[in-house]
């Protein structure tokens, strides 16, 4: 009876120890999670199915993508639903440090903006290298152009070009704001053989999936560079940010290693995307 008794007891003990051994386990995991808010390029060109199982395979760290525009990237995580931001507009994300929400601003990766549109080019603004002077061109033309109109990255570029070309397309009725990520964007710009703005990585990821009939018509201006940078989210604001596996994150990204993912990461025809330049000041 005694030894019954006993054997219940280790029994009941070993059970603790295993129910709270998994308890710990469990919990090591869940903070072995980040929450990365990013855009729509980085997710539509691929460049997340092989960055994020290399960061993973390197640190044991899963990273969860929230893909928006930018400027809803920025909004997560001033509310605090973000522990680190990967996104493109330079001058909001500087804001945003400044602000105190996030530790630091670092470069990561540059492509560029281009224009593209429909064959027939009402605009007449195929072979420009001058974007603002395209844009202008399409104003006076009467448009015929889509916006991302959701505060992304690239929004806040096609209004700066906007802006240097002196006119405000607001309230024309072919002037469509899409409110969408880039990928619906050219979608939509496709079935209406409209203008509009992208950056080149989404394009060359999706233009032969999706069978675009639009072409490339203003590339090459200094102006439609675009760089995309890491921001660690300032746990001062948000105690609850892991800010241990975010900043695990963003050293990798800038890290040799990091460099090496994107530099190396291509399309199906062997175009590079993104390239690498975490030694940049930009």
């Amino acid at each position: 009876m005694k030894k019954t008794i006993l054997l219940g007891l280790l029994l009941l003990v070993a059970g603790f120890l295993a129910a709270h051994a998994a308890s710990v386990s469990g919990a090591w995991a869940a903070d072995s999670r980040i929450t990365c808010a990013s855009t729509t390029s980085t997710q539509n060109s691929g460049l997340f199915e092989v960055l994020l199982p290399a960061f993973n395979k390197a640190a044991g760290i899963e990273v969860a993508v929230v893909a928006v525009g930018t400027g809803q990237a920025l909004e997560l995580a001033r509310r605090g639903d973000a522990d680190v931001l990967f996104v493109h507009d330079p001058a909001s994300e500087q804001k945003f440090v400044e602000e105190g929400f996030g530790l630091a601003r670092r470069p990561v990766m540059y492509n560029d903006f281009i224009v593209v549109g429909p064959a027939a080019d009402p605009a007449k603004i195929k072979g420009l290298k001058d974007a603002a002077a395209a844009f202008k061109k399409m104003a006076a033309a009467g448009y015929h152009f889509v916006s991302r109109g959701d505060k992304s990255g690239t929004h806040s570029k096609e209004l700066k070009l906007w802006k240097q070309a002196g006119v405000e397309p607001k309230g024309n009725p072919a002037y469509l704001e899409a409110g969408q990520g880039m990928g619906n964007t050219l979608r939509m710009a496709n079935e209406k053989q409209f203008y509009t703005l992208t950056d080149r990585g989404t394009w060359l990821a999706t233009k032969d999936k999706e069978k675009f009939n639009l072409q490339i018509v203003v590339e090459g201006d200094p102006a439609l560079f675009n760089q995309y940078g890491v921001i660690v989210v300032n746990p001062a604001k948000h105690p609850h940010v892991k800010v241990k596996d975010a900043t695990a994150f963003a050293d990798w990204l800038v890290s040799p290693a990091g460099q090496k993912v994107i530099g190396d990461f291509k399309d199906k025809n062997g175009n590079q995307l993104f390239v690498p330049n975490a030694d940049s000041a930009k």
